[in-house]
Parts: structure tokens; sequence; C-alpha cells
């Protein structure tokens, strides 16, 4: 009897250990796709270009519908040129990863920016390259808020 007590009892340790060693750990690629986009949120919560610059790559391009429905288009440098007035200065508001897609050297990530009249979804492009996640590409819609 003492014996298929302890006969159980390793059983339900292998078991317990096996299921610990099967738990997903946090993937490498996920988190260095977040920190570059970390890069990118930290330059929009304090108007900080050196940060955007760190986490876009520099012919990155910036696409959005304006407001008489057509396609419009930023490059970094015309969309740096908005932060010069804000230089340091911190927004108010939340921002946030909301997903991540990754398959190989390409990612998709969803941004929600809330700030207190306004919310913007951003749609970033990254791929990795020379060993380094950039965002290449990003896609973005807003809205104001109701008062």
């Amino acid at each position: 009897m003492k014996r298929l007590s302890l006969l159980t009892c390793v059983l339900l340790l292998l078991a317990c250990a096996t299921a610990i060693s099967q738990t997903p750990k946090p993937d490498a690629e996920e988190a260095a796709v977040r920190q570059a986009v970390q890069s990118y949120l930290h330059g929009l919560k304090y108007n900080d270009v050196e940060s955007l610059k760190k986490a876009f790559w520099p012919e990155a391009k910036l696409f959005f519908v304006k407001n008489d429905g057509h396609l419009g288009q930023l490059t970094q440098s015309q969309w740096y040129e908005g932060f010069a007035a804000s230089a340091g200065k911190e927004e108010k508001g939340e921002l946030k990863i909301t997903s991540v897609d990754i398959t190989g050297n390409a990612a998709s990530v969803k941004v929600e920016e809330d700030y207190p009249g306004s919310v913007y979804v951003d749609y970033l492009s990254l791929l990795k390259f020379e060993g380094e996640w950039k965002i290449v590409n990003k896609i973005y819609t807003s809205r104001q808020k109701k008062p």
C-alpha cells in the first residue's frame, strides 16, 4: 500500500513538472517587437522624435484617410515636424498595444491611443532586418470624442 502511495506521488510530481515545463514562455521575438513599439509609444507620449526615429525605418510612410475622403500620406520628416512645438511635453492619454501577430520576420501590431479629445487606432507593419525590428509602415484612423 505504501508503495502504491509513493508511486502515485511520484507520478503526480512528474505530471506537474511536465505541465510546468510546457507552460508557454514569453516569446523572444514578440518581446523584441513590443520593445520596438514601446519606443514608438514613448515617442508619442513625450513628443520625443529620437524615440520615434529609433522605432521607424527612415523611409517608412504613414497613411490615413483625410477629412475629404482621400488618401493622406506623410513621410517621416513631415510627421516629425509636427512634434517640434511640443518636444518633451507629456501628452495626456493612455497608449497601449492591443495585439501582436508575428510570422517569421514580419509582424503586425495594433495600438490604441486614448487621448482626452480623441481616439487613434494604429496598425503598424514591422520587419526584422539586420537583426532588428523596425516599423516600416503605419496606417491609422482617428475619431473625436463627443463632449
